[in-house]
């Protein structure tokens, strides 16, 4: 079986386009290392300076950790990252970069404000 991690690096090469529900300009810059563990660089524009951007990341383990809320729950929430990942959640942007991520391996779909719901299988 193919970890997540392995599954994240073939879709979220530089410059891809995150999925966002509201904006589009959120890409993907690279893979870095952050507190010794390696974690997605991501850029959006600076909210003072549009001309300018704005980094943020998001490590290997917080990606597992919510892979395993979705796939074992059927649903990756807000409300479920403030609690499990408060201080990911208090950066901004990271729910949905996680969700968007989700979206771009087929795994998951926006459905509400704050609620990312696991894609089932059609038959």
């Amino acid at each position: 079986m193919i970890d997540i991690i392995e599954k994240i690096n073939r879709v979220a090469l530089p410059g891809t386009v995150i999925p966002k529900p509201r904006t589009k300009e959120h890409l993907v810059k690279e893979w870095s290392i952050s507190a010794g563990e390696r974690a997605l660089v991501y850029t959006m524009p600076n909210k003072n300076n549009p001309d300018k951007l704005d980094s943020k990341l998001i490590k290997e383990s917080d990606f597992r950790k919510s892979y395993y809320q979705l796939t074992t729950y059927g649903t990756f929430t807000k409300q479920w990252l403030k609690l499990n990942l408060p201080v990911l959640a208090k950066q901004g942007c990271n729910f949905t970069t996680i969700g968007g991520i989700f979206e771009l391996l087929g795994l998951a779909d926006y459905s509400a404000s704050g609620v990312y719901r696991l894609r089932r299988a059609t038959e």
